[in-house]
């Protein structure tokens, strides 16, 4: 049983067709079908960048430090920096759709209320347009392997791993742009979620330079950064060396966060279009 209800948005517009129901998979892969019919026409810019991005990274990084340091946590420093390079690609490519896209979505193109004028729930929209991006970032991430394979990084059969923890990281990722979008008020705001948020999580994540010999307070938000435990899964699947808890630790952590990040995306989003 289900039922519609229409309400107005802070815009002061119409939001019609909010159906209260059952959250239903098959919307949202609808709504993934549809983020992929459109990104076949602006598949060229994404990949340009997701090629150009990890090879500015290792060259900068892995050729400029590694000349100086010669191994990290028992891997060379190329190899470290590898996989950190693989999860800011995730992060980048994940983070700002959700942000961007959620932002001009919702206050300039206005494609959310019209989508919720169809049998479509606020949790459908999130959901698919998250996991969606976990799919599209799976690709970015292998492009990255094989940028790091050109440079000389050799990882091991565990790298087959990598499109599925891409997805799994991306999806969160993307959620947590969404949650912040459904809170700006202008363009102006982005620059705040990316010097507050997106600059430390990608710096304090174990992605160039261990955790151990940050201070306290630093450490600490390395610990709890969703993007730490993707390099330590990226790490264990291209290189190995972690026990099945570790991993099974930093896979429950990086679940956690997507079940948190897509309960918040949702309630704002909701927030910000309904009531």
């Amino acid at each position: 049983m289900s039922a519609t209800t229409t309400a107005p948005d802070r815009g002061g517009s119409l939001t019609v067709g909010v159906r209260q129901r059952r959250f239903e998979p098959g919307v949202v892969a609808a709504i993934v079908y549809r983020e992929w019919r459109v990104f076949r026409r602006v598949w060229f810019s994404t990949a340009f960048g997701s090629i150009v991005e990890p090879i500015v990274f290792f060259v900068g990084f892995g050729f400029g430090f590694g000349a100086l340091i010669s191994e990290v946590a028992g891997l060379s420093y190329l190899e470290f920096m590898a996989t950190g390079t693989i999860a800011i690609g995730i992060m980048f490519s994940a983070l700002f759709p959700g942000l961007i896209n959620g932002y001009s979505r919702r206050t300039e193109r206005h494609l959310y209320d019209g989508q919720l004028a169809a049998p479509v729930t606020v949790a459908e929209i999130v959901a698919g347009e998250s996991l969606w991006n976990g799919l599209r970032v799976s690709v970015v991430a292998m492009v990255t392997v094989g940028v790091a394979f050109a440079f000389g990084v050799r990882m091991g059969p565990g790298v087959v791993f990598i499109p599925l923890i891409a997805i799994i990281s991306g999806f969160g990722l993307c959620a947590t742009g969404a949650a912040f979008a459904a809170k700006l008020r202008s363009w102006h705001g982005v620059d705040i979620v990316v010097g507050g948020l997106i600059a430390p999580m990608f710096v304090v994540a174990g992605t160039f330079f261990p955790l151990d010999g940050l201070p306290r307070f630093a450490e600490l938000f390395g610990r709890v950064n969703p993007l730490y435990h993707c390099v330590e899964l990226l790490r264990a699947a291209a290189f190995g060396g972690y026990g099945l808890w570790q991993v099974l630790g930093h896979l429950g952590a990086v679940l956690l966060f997507n079940l948190l990040a897509w309960l918040v995306a949702v309630r704002f989003v909701r927030q910000a279009l309904i009531d």
